[in-house]
């Protein structure tokens, strides 16, 4: 599938991941001259050819064990810092960040004494 095809079908990609957007990558020209043979050789563009190769390394390190539990604990930092977030609102906003309004100010000032 080409950008033209995905640009075409209002930027939705065969795999579902969503409009394709511009990578540039930089690579030796032994490594592109082999990734130009390998398209040649399956009949799809570089482009094309580059996304596959890239698309398959994702899921192959999505079964890593060491990605995965990497993963987790990434994870576990997000909801850390999540944790920490709602707290600092719920502070901020009087402990009323379930849906009720904290009591209003009072915006009268104090006579100035004149």
């Amino acid at each position: 599938m080409s950008e033209d095809t995905a640009a075409g079908t209002g930027g939705i990609t065969e795999n579902g991941m969503g409009p394709l957007r511009p990578l540039s990558v930089r690579m030796s020209d032994g490594t592109r001259a082999q990734l130009e043979i390998l398209a040649q050789l399956n009949d799809r563009s570089l482009t094309e050819e580059t996304r596959y190769a890239l698309e398959h390394w994702v899921d192959k390190s999505k079964s890593d064990p060491a990605v995965l539990k990497r993963a987790e604990q990434v994870r576990a930092d997000i909801e850390r810092e999540a944790a920490t977030r709602r707290s600092a609102i719920e502070a901020v906003l009087g402990g009323s960040a379930k849906g009720t309004k904290p009591a209003a100010r009072s915006t009268k000032q104090a006579p100035s004494g004149t």
